[in-house]
């Protein structure tokens, strides 16, 4: 298990990539129940966010699945599912603590404009680290320019966004 996070830690850096994981359906189930179990414990640590985040959470790793089996079916590498998938929950387990720390502090300082200047570059910053390594991990699976994979994470993203407001609209996502 420690050397399991180890590899997930180094792929959130772009030290290792999808290609170090074993092609394992366990792992890859076991990965997004941690993923989303991680998620749901900061979300009942922190102080409750408007709407219903458990759905949120489910619809995320719902869609991250499809949308990544989908883009590895077009560009015809389906047998990398596995490994892509299970490194994209992974490195993305590793970072939703800071991630779901930036949000909420972003949200506490919302009205106080010394302290939500500091929290929105930490939630910029993140960003732009949840991307790169998103796009690293696509780089390694699709073999494809650093810049197209970034742009398909970005795509991923933003589809998971509107997804999030079509089927729950009167919730923040």
């Amino acid at each position: 298990m420690k050397e399991l996070v180890r590899v997930f830690s180094q792929i959130a850096l772009s030290r290792q990539g999808p290609q170090d994981l074993p092609a394992s359906t366990v792992l890859l189930g076991l990965t997004v129940l941690a993923y989303m179990l991680v998620n749901f414990l900061i979300g009942l640590a922190l102080p409750p966010v408007e709407g219903p985040w458990f759905v949120h959470v489910l619809v995320d790793a719902g869609f991250t699945l499809v949308w990544y089996a989908v883009l590895l079916r077009l560009f015809r590498k389906q047998e990398r599912f596995l490994q892509t998938s299970t490194a994209m929950f992974g490195y993305q387990l590793v970072l939703s603590p800071l991630s779901i720390a930036a949000i909420y502090l972003s949200r506490r300082f919302a009205d106080n404009d010394v302290l939500l200047f500091p929290a929105t570059i930490i939630g910029l910053a993140l960003a732009i680290w949840i991307i790169r390594a998103g796009g690293h991990i696509l780089k390694a699976a699709l073999e494809l320019p650093m810049p197209a994979c970034v742009a398909l994470v970005i795509m991923q993203i933003l589809a998971g966004q509107l997804l999030l407001v079509a089927l729950l609209p009167e919730s923040p996502p």
